[in-house]
């Protein structure tokens, strides 16, 4: 396994954050809207953030 540096923990764990943040409000602004349209691409990007999110925290495994 590669270590990693406490600096490198800490930015990790700030993107995480920021992308559980995203998946959220997108989730959230999603559920809010009456447009269809704009539903499905509030929820496309929660889900991109969900994979960013997804991808992050794979490295820290």
């Amino acid at each position: 396994m590669v270590q990693i540096s406490e600096k490198e923990l800490s930015a990790l764990n700030d993107l995480l954050a920021d992308e559980e943040l995203l998946v959220k409000k997108f989730k959230m602004l999603a559920g809010h809207s009456q447009d269809p349209q704009i539903q499905a691409k509030f929820n496309e990007i929660s889900e991109k953030h969900q994979g960013h999110f997804n991808a992050l925290y794979s490295k820290l495994r």
